[in-house]
Parts: C-alpha cells; structure tokens; sequence
C-alpha cells in the first residue's frame, strides 16, 4: 500500500501528522455538529473548539522537525536527554539545562546545551529522534517558541544563537 503514495507525500504528511489530526478532528466534529442531535452534537462542538488548538500545536511540532538521516540518535526519558553521535555523544538534565544554543554554521546545525561543570551536548536538528526535543525545549520555563523556530530557519549566522538561558538565581 505505501508503494502507491509518494515518497515526498509520504515525508510531507509525517512532517504535519499533528496538524492533519487536528484537521480531522475538527471536521470530525463538524459533521457530528451538524448530523446529529443530542450528546453527539454538544461532542461534535466541542471537537470543532478544540481543532484550532491542535492544529496550532501541530504546525508548531513541525515546524521544529528539520528533517532526518543526520548523525546520531536522541532519546528522551522523563526529561533526560542522551544523544549517541558518531564521534561524540552525552546526557543532560532538562532541569540542569543553563543554556540552549542554536549553531547553524555547522552542516548540519546544532542545538548546544550547556549544563554546570559538564561539556557541552551538541545534537544535530537532523539526528534520529530529535523531533522529541520539542517538548523538553517548550518545558523550559520562560522559552519563547516561536523566536527558537524562527532560528531554525535562520541559516548560515556568523556566532551562535541563545535561545533560552536560564535566570541567575539571587541570594539574599
């Protein structure tokens, strides 16, 4: 059955599933609307107020996923990073995270994450998984989404591009 759709359908409609599922809930929910009486329809309504948000999260989710086939491998587990590279590889604490980079002069662009008294984490935008790192980078408290995804596009900038920093912590 996948040999009669497209490759390139194929990569496009896996890049905005989230979107397309929103989508389909909302017209999902308009013909409930619109077809049915009673709970259905209330259903129906409520999907068709809940599609926008989905789709908005969606378009989101990819916009961030720069593709695939890069080097290395990122898993994420309750909030613990581990990327294993080719030539280099780490871990690092989504609540030790102090900095968020983005280095697109690299080939293939980087995020560098930079904890205290540890090296930097260096994960390629193309490396197997790391669609994951938009959840664990939308966590970070005060991150504004949209300038990371904005960066992302950004190519060929002459220094890297802090994303997020943490706050210094005030001692009284």
């Amino acid at each position: 059955m996948s040999a009669l759709i497209r490759p390139e359908l194929r990569g496009w409609a896996a890049r905005w599933r989230e979107a397309l599922m929103g989508a389909g809930v909302g017209l999902l929910g308009l013909y409930w609307a619109l077809s049915s009486f009673g709970i259905l329809a209330w259903i129906g309504w409520a999907l068709i107020l809940a599609a926008p948000v989905l789709i908005f999260a969606g378009v989101q989710r990819g916009r961030f996923r720069a593709g695939s086939g890069g080097p290395g491998v990122v898993r994420v587990d309750e909030g613990q990073i581990a990327y294993f590279g080719p030539l280099n590889g780490g871990m690092a604490a989504r609540s030790e995270i102090r900095r968020l980079s983005l280095d697109s002069r690299s080939d293939p662009p980087v995020w560098v994450l930079e904890q205290h008294g540890q090296p930097e984490l260096a994960i390629p935008l193309t490396a197997e998984g790391a669609d994951a790192l938009f959840d664990i980078f939308a966590a970070l408290p005060g991150i504004r989404t949209d300038r990371m995804l904005e960066q992302m596009r950004t190519r060929g900038a002459p220094h890297r591009a802090v994303i997020w920093e943490r706050p210094a912590r005030r001692l009284h």
